[in-house]
Formats: C-alpha cells, sequence, structure tokens
C-alpha cells in the first residue's frame, strides 16, 4: 500500500530513482504547482523557482514583495512604501495575469482585479512556488503571466515554538511567534505576527499638506490541522488572517478647501480558509477535495470632500476543487474539477456583483526514460463571458546527468475585472467599459538547463501573444487593445564553492504594443539580480544587487522612470544552537528612483517616492 501512495503521489519518477537519490543526499524539491501533482523539479517542464523557508529567513526582508523582487522574470510597481498598492509584473505580463494561491486557495480582489501582495505577511510563509508562462489549462482564468504557490507554515515532526523580534529604521517593529508539531496522527499548527512602521511620504513632494509619514501596521494569525484518519486517508484544515491599516496621500489635500489635518488611510484584510480531504481510493487513485473560501477587503477613508468618506470593496471567492490523479503503467492521469464564485460588496453600486466559472481539466504527465511528457486541456464555464478552452502541451528531453532541453506551448485568458466592466461614473467620467472581451495569449517557449554538483544554470525564451490586451487609454478609461507581444530571454545560474556561492539572474524582454511599438506600462526592457553568500562558521554576510533599464508609466511612453541599481547587505549570527541574530541594510547607498507615478508629476501629478537607506535588525529563537 505505501508503494502504492508513494507511486500514486509521486506518479512521475521511479522508486529505483528516489533511493539513489536518497543514497547520495541529494534529493530534489518537489514540486506541485508547476502541474498540480508532485514532481521532481528537476523533471519540471515549465520555469519554475522554489523558494524555501531557510532562503525566507536568512535574506531578513520585511515584505513579500522584496522577496518575489529578488526572482527572476519578475518586476515590481509599489506606490508609497509598505502596505501601499503594489503589483509583480511576470515576464513583462499586466500585475492581473499571475494566479496567486495560499495553501490551494485562490486570493484576489474581482473589483480590481489583483491579489494584495502588500498585505500577505512574509512571516506566515513557509515556501513559494513560482511557475512562469501560462497556466490556465490548469488554472483557469488569469494565469497569462504564471502562478504564485505560497505555503503556510504547516506542523512539523516533534514539538517545535519559534519567536522572532525585530526593530528597523522608519521606527519599524515585528513580533511573531509560533508553535509547530505533531503528535500520534495529528499534526498542527498555530502562527501569529503583527508588524508596524512610521514609513516616509507615500509622495515626492514637499507640499506640506501631503509631506507627512503614511505607515503601515499589520496583525496576522494563521494554522492549519491535518488527521490521519487511516492510511492514505487525511483531513485537515488551513486558514490565514491577514489585518492592516495603511496611511496614503489624497492629491485633493493640496487645497485649503478641503481637509488637510485628516490622515486618509485604509483598512486592509485578507483572509483565506479551506477544508480538505485526501483519499487513496484505490492503489493507483488518489482523490483530493478541498472547499475554500478567500476574501480581499478593503475599506478607505478618505478626506475627498473636507468631511471624511468610506469606501467599502469586498471581494468573496467561494472555491470548490476536486482532483483525482490516476496512476497509470506509464503517467499520471489527472482529472479535476474547478468551481469559482466572485461576490462583491461595495459601498459603489455595480451593475453586477456576481459571477461563476467552472472549470473541467484533464491532464496527463510522464517520465519514460530521459523524456518527459506533459499535456493538458481546460474547459472554463464563465457565467458573464461563455465557454474558453486552454492548452498546453510540453516536452522535455534529458541529455545526459547534467544537460536537458524542453519546449512548451500554452494558451491563457483572462476575464476582465469588476471595476474595468461595471466602476460607474464619477462627477461624469467615464471610468469603465461594459463592451470589454477577455484577455487571450499564446505562449511559445524553450529552455536549456545546466545542473551539477554545485552548479546549475538556465536559459529560457519565450514568446507570449496576447490579444485584446486591457490597458487604460488616454482617457485612463480600459480599452481591448489589439495586439501585444512579449519576447524575452531569462538567463539564471548559480555555484557553490566551499563557503561561498554566488546567485543571480538577468531578464532581457520586449513587452510592446504591436500598433505603436511602445513599451507596456512600468515595464523596462532589462532587468536582473545578483546575491552573493558567504559563511564563516557561526556567520553568514550577504550582498544583493537588484537593477531595472527604464520605464513609462503611461501606455503612450511620456512619462519615464529612470533605471536604477540597488544594493543590499544581509549578517546573521548564530548566537547559540537554537538562538540567531540577523541584520539587513537595504538600498545602502541611498539611491532615489520610481517605481510608480501617479499622473504627470510635471502638472499635477506626483511620484511615488520609495524606501532610502534602511536597517532592520531582529533576533529569532527557533530549536533545531
Amino acid at each position: 500500500m505505501k508503494k502504492a501512495i508513494l507511486k500514486g503521489l509521486i506518479g512521475l519518477t521511479t522508486l529505483s530513482e528516489f533511493a539513489h537519490a536518497n543514497d547520495n543526499t541529494t534529493l530534489d524539491e518537489v514540486v506541485v504547482t508547476a502541474t498540480r501533482t508532485p514532481q521532481l523539479q528537476e523533471t519540471v517542464i515549465a520555469d519554475t523557482t522554489v523558494i524555501g523557508s531557510e532562503e525566507i529567513k536568512r535574506a531578513g526582508q520585511n515584505t513579500l514583495i522584496e522577496v518575489l523582487q529578488r526572482q527572476a522574470g519578475i518586476e515590481i510597481s509599489n506606490t508609497g512604501g509598505a502596505g501601499k498598492t503594489s503589483g509583480i509584473f511576470m515576464r513583462g505580463t499586466n500585475t492581473g495575469h499571475v494566479v496567486v494561491l495560499i495553501d490551494g486557495v485562490r486570493m484576489q480582489s474581482a473589483t480590481a482585479g489583483t491579489t494584495t501582495l502588500e498585505n500577505i505577511p512574509v512571516q506566515h510563509i513557509d515556501r513559494i512556488e513560482i511557475v512562469r508562462g501560462p497556466a490556465s489549462s490548469l488554472y483557469g482564468q488569469d494565469a497569462i503571466g504564471g502562478v504564485i504557490q505560497i505555503f503556510t507554515k504547516k506542523g512539523v515532526a516533534g514539538f517545535k515554538p519559534y519567536a522572532n523580534l525585530g526593530f528597523g529604521t522608519y521606527d519599524t517593529t515585528l513580533v511573531e511567534a509560533g508553535l509547530r508539531g505533531k503528535q500520534a496522527d495529528t499534526t498542527y499548527a498555530i502562527n501569529v505576527s503583527a508588524n508596524k512602521t512610521n514609513g516616509f511620504s507615500a509622495y515626492d513632494t514637499a507640499n506640506s499638506n501631503l509631506n507627512d509619514k503614511d505607515g503601515y501596521r499589520n496583525f496576522a494569525v494563521s494554522g492549519s490541522l491535518s488527521q490521519l484518519i487511516a492510511e492514505g486517508h487525511e483531513l485537515g484544515l488551513t486558514f490565514i488572517h491577514s489585518k492592516g491599516r495603511t496611511r496614503f496621500d489624497n492629491r485633493f489635500n493640496l487645497t485649503s478647501a478641503f481637509n488637510p489635518a485628516y490622515s486618509d488611510h485604509a483598512d486592509i484584510e485578507n483572509n483565506a480558509w479551506s477544508l480538505f480531504s485526501k483519499n487513496q481510493i484505490l492503489d493507483n487513485w488518489h482523490s483530493t477535495v478541498r472547499i475554500g473560501q478567500g476574501v480581499d477587503e478593503s475599506v478607505t477613508y478618505s478626506a475627498d470632500f473636507a468631511a471624511p468618506t468610506r469606501s467599502l470593496f469586498r471581494t468573496k471567492q467561494d472555491q470548490l476543487n476536486w482532483q483525482n490523479d490516476i496512476s497509470l503503467p506509464v503517467g499520471v492521469l489527472t482529472l479535476m474539477y474547478d468551481r469559482l464564485e466572485d461576490k462583491v460588496d461595495s459601498t459603489t453600486e455595480f451593475k453586477n456583483t456576481k459571477r461563476t466559472n467552472e472549470g473541467y481539466v484533464a491532464s496527463y504527465v510522464a517520465n519514460i526514460q530521459a523524456h518527459t511528457f506533459q499535456a493538458s486541456v481546460r474547459e472554463d464555464h464563465n457565467s458573464s463571458f461563455g465557454n474558453n478552452v486552454t492548452g498546453g502541451l510540453g516536452y522535455g528531453y534529458q541529455i545526459n546527468d547534467a544537460w536537458r532541453i524542453s519546449g512548451s506551448y500554452g494558451s491563457a485568458f483572462k476575464a476582465p475585472s469588476f471595476n474595468d466592466l461595471f466602476f460607474p461614473d464619477s462627477f461624469g467620467f467615464v471610468t469603465s467599459n461594459p463592451n470589454l472581451r477577455p484577455e487571450k495569449s499564446d505562449n511559445l517557449e524553450a529552455s536549456l538547463r545546466y545542473r551539477e554538483d554545485a552548479t546549475s544554470a538556465s536559459i529560457t525564451a519565450y514568446e507570449n501573444k496576447i490579444r485584446d490586451l486591457i490597458i487604460l487609454d488616454s482617457a485612463f478609461i480600459p480599452v481591448n487593445l489589439n495586439k501585444a507581444t512579449i519576447r524575452g530571454l531569462t538567463l539564471a545560474a548559480s555555484h557553490r564553492w566551499d563557503n561561498l556561492d554566488l546567485s543571480g539572474s538577468a531578464d532581457i524582454q520586449s513587452p510592446r504594443d504591436d500598433a505603436s511599438d511602445n513599451l507596456l506600462v512600468r515595464r523596462a526592457n532589462r532587468h536582473g539580480q545578483l546575491n552573493l553568500g558567504y559563511t564563516l562558521q557561526d556567520w553568514r554576510f550577504g550582498a544583493e544587487m537588484v537593477t531595472s533599464s527604464e520605464r513609462y508609466n503611461d501606455a503612450a511612453n511620456t512619462l519615464r522612470m529612470g533605471g536604477y541599481t540597488i544594493f543590499n547587505l544581509t549578517a546573521q549570527y548564530k548566537l547559540q544552537r537554537d538562538w540567531t541574530l540577523q541584520a539587513r541594510a537595504n538600498n545602502i547607498f541611498d539611491k532615489d528612483y520610481r517605481l510608480a507615478l501617479d499622473g504627470n508629476p510635471a502638472t499635477t501629478g506626483f511620484a511615488y517616492n520609495t524606501p532610502g537607506a534602511n536597517v532592520f535588525v531582529n533576533i529569532r529563537y527557533e530549536p533545531q
């Protein structure tokens, strides 16, 4: 039975391969996001990155956006510091072109069409899997650019408490604690965190009405509980609750007719929970049923007209997934049903506040000697946009022990957001377009990878053609752009010499509007990152570089944001077996750079500030 379960779960490599890997203590990472089934990372066809718990802790970063900024293929935007609206551009696609999952549950605002990444606390994250490239044939709508799956801290063998306390620039404080354990067949975890920063002015302006500190605070709790009922049968639950308050600058406060003394702010809340049942129905049939809900809520309090106003946007995403993994004599066949129901509650009256999407998936993955095959097809029935069929096809070949080549094709789509479709007119200004069509894309890519001992390297080339791409025109009305083409090349490499390790990536891309040949908004032609680490007994030192070429804040490419390079330093010292002291210095040369603009700074607009040189120090207790 155990052997059958292992084959049913992995199904993509032989038991002898596992034994060989274990004998040499080089067992590869197991990835689930790339195919929705466990697969050894070295056999995954998609361009995939795994960020483990040690890397997250060792980096000492305070926000998820900072962690993602250091990954290949990802650019970020931010509107004025911690807790402010942030986004990621994966392989040059839009911020809403990435599916974000927390423990298998979608987390997204149906009104904005994006995920509130700035309010997901990194302290609760144990692992992140990033899959670049289209994945709608597995995950449905929105996965034009890729998928990011976040795994919160779960129970581990034994009884392991942990705690962390930190202080830093901008009056930043952090407290976190948790407990992870396992008793007999019961596994459990509970994690709590609270952090606060006074921040800096979100707008880069000398105007006294706006040049204040726009801080952010957050309280979060997450947990999990699972029970092994019998061999091959497990019941469990996961949850995360994150509540934040962020302050921001309001351009209406520029005149004395309004209330400049009022501190505009927004309360942000994100929740995700799920109940699951994992069952080995037959030796070759593994079933997982998961029901869950993702909640994204923002309540904005703003003195737009002297007296404060309240604006609510709440999205509830009810979700049901039934996945069946069937181990065949060769490979694994997955049959799946997905249901997603979006419900919008808002102080703004939308014409439509509900829509559903049902997806039916069939996928197949197999390893046959040096060959890897992957195929998937999905049909989505959307209550607003009818049927959408997407597919994916991939092939990989292990040339020898070190070299591997692969290629793939994938199609994807994204349904327009409720804001894009239905946001009502305000003061006579049209800000929505009910005639929008879903965005659709076709992507081709190929990669060559090298891996041997302490060295790894890869080069991935791709071309993503997007039809009916949604952008804001010069009047800030969402429209379907005829076509956009994103061509790119991602190079990544790492090497370890005894106590020294070096890794980095470079992205050369051309994300452009086919008609005008302009760069897509806030996307660069070149960006990259470099990381250097050195370990000396109980010490570890690190240096990081993040760089980007120029970008534009508008579709016409008139509002230029210059290129930038920032440098960070880290240090870690193991005080005792269970105690670690960490320090992190960001932007050590105090580089002044921009990730977003609000309008044209030359007229009535402003540039959003980014953090200057800053330091964060923390001490962690975690029994080994």
